[in-house]
């Protein structure tokens, strides 16, 4: 366990543990850097649980006891590799990280591609093809996903913009109406200021599709819910995979649209490629 991240390893072990060390973990995981902080007295009143529970709660992570456990959990939390991804070790060289990160977002697409609801994905394209107009809404990590996905769908010949500014967010879910479809990208679905975006565009009767985790904020605030449960801790590392993966699920979104236009609108798209063939070099193959 010494090469990896403890806080990690905890998260991992979530599943399996047993209530009182589940309550354990759910302190220190809510708040790494105050346990470090602690007394083993002042953590087991937190939690809810006994001193003798908090030390088979340690021992359990291979620690010697509460001490010994709050000195791995503050080398992890020193180490800053959970700012940045938490596959990575501090130790990792170029030819270590390099294989991790993109073998954890090829992981990560195949766990999405064996759990997505089919049924949903035909759900959302249905909006999406009888919406009036579509806005593509997201912050931070979400806003540049957003982004690519007006550049996507602009091409269906149906108005389309991309917002990141909270502000205009909000102005435009309120003049929003029945047609309008706000399709509100997050990736743990917590943020409060696009939960909100979400629940005024709907109360003035637009459609709301939320790109997000499965029972979040967001996915409850939504008409419909593309649920994307990546394994990836955005409050504590970089967003990695979990945008990579969105980027994925608009690319399918897009081709069911294309598809369920039908042949017809072939020549639209192809009109919009030809347009910039005068802006390219010729190619060598």
């Amino acid at each position: 366990m010494h090469s990896q991240n403890l806080i990690n390893v905890i998260s991992d072990a979530l599943p399996n543990l047993n209530k009182s060390e589940s309550k354990v973990a759910e302190v220190i995981l809510s708040d790494p850097d105050a346990a470090t902080q602690s007394s083993i007295a002042t953590l087991a009143k937190r939690a809810g649980v006994s001193e003798p529970s908090v030390n088979r709660f340690c021992k359990r992570f291979n620690a010697v006891g509460f001490p010994d456990f709050k000195l791995k959990l503050a080398k992890s939390l020193v180490s800053g590799i959970r700012f940045v991804n938490r596959n990575v070790n501090p130790e990792d060289g170029v030819t270590s990280y390099t294989p991790k990160i993109i073998d954890s977002t090829i992981n990560n697409l195949a766990l999405v591609r064996d759990h997505i609801s089919h049924s949903r994905v035909n759900q959302v394209v249905d909006k999406l093809i009888q919406a009036k107009r579509i806005y593509f809404f997201g912050l931070g990590a979400s806003g540049a996903v957003a982004r690519d996905a007006e550049n996507k769908f602009f091409r269906f010949n149906l108005p389309v913009s991309c917002h990141d500014d909270v502000l205009m967010q909000r102005m435009l879910a309120s003049t929003g109406t029945t047609g309008d479809v706000f399709f509100i990208i997050s990736h743990t679905g917590r943020t409060k200021e696009i939960v909100e975006v979400a629940e005024i565009a709907r109360n003035n009767g637009s459609t709301v599709i939320g790109l997000t985790a499965s029972n979040s904020p967001l996915a409850q605030q939504s008409s419909v819910a593309l649920y994307v449960d990546v394994p990836e801790n955005t409050d504590e590392y970089m967003p990695m995979s979990s945008r990579i993966v969105h980027l994925v699920i608009l690319d399918v979104l897009a081709t069911g649209v294309t598809l369920r236009r039908g042949p017809d609108f072939l020549p639209h798209l192809a009109k919009i490629k030809d347009s910039l063939k005068s802006t390219r070099y010729a190619s060598d193959s």
